[in-house]
């Protein structure tokens, strides 16, 4: 009977990728290439751009690869290069803008689940057509897990805006998602 390994130790790989090997990165690039992608998709609209992003966030890994400590995962470590490098295509092209908001009261009471039979690509689209500095405030928080006072080092805003602005972004996703389920179901 032959065992299977569901986790691949990615030491050797990463190692000879780090000196150079060239057949070793390619291996490290297929991999994570499609995750990856869809992390720099999720702040960057076009697909072309974030395509861009993810190969410039990769280039940005094999360079920087010495650096990784094996400490944590190193799928975790790819992805906080993609996220960063997509913040900074965002304010290269000055789309990333927050502004000084009153501070609303956040707490988790105030955060609404949405329960709804859209697909992936409408609450994607739906994400999109948020301001990016909402965008950016949501998926940092909603989808990648940072907390705000992480998102507010990232981004070099307080912890009151990270909340506020999260706080808009949900308000305006919980209004586009019952449009789209009244149009869905025809009671408009």
């Amino acid at each position: 009977m032959r065992i299977i390994s569901l986790h691949k130790n990615y030491r050797k790989v990463i190692a000879k990728a780090s000196d150079g090997n060239r057949k070793a990165q390619h291996e490290l690039y297929e991999l994570f290439a499609p995750k990856m992608l869809s992390v720099c998709r999720q702040y960057v609209k076009q697909d072309e751009i974030a395509e861009e992003v993810m190969l410039n966030g990769f280039l940005k890994v094999f360079v920087h690869l010495s650096s990784y400590k094996f400490e944590g995962s190193f799928e975790g470590w790819v992805r906080r290069i993609m996220v960063n490098e997509s913040i900074s295509q965002l304010r290269r092209e000055k789309d990333l803008y927050f502004e000084d908001e009153e501070v609303l009261e956040y707490s988790q009471e105030h955060a609404s689940y949405l329960e709804t039979d859209l697909e992936v690509a409408e609450i994607q689209r739906l994400i999109d057509s948020l301001p990016d500095g909402y965008k950016t405030v949501f998926v940092l928080y909603a989808v990648e897990g940072y907390k705000h006072s992480e998102i507010a080092e990232l981004l070099n805003i307080s912890e009151n805006t990270s909340k506020t602005q999260l706080f808009k972004a949900r308000k305006i996703l919980q209004k586009l998602v019952n449009q789209e389920n009244k149009q869905q179901y025809g009671t408009q």
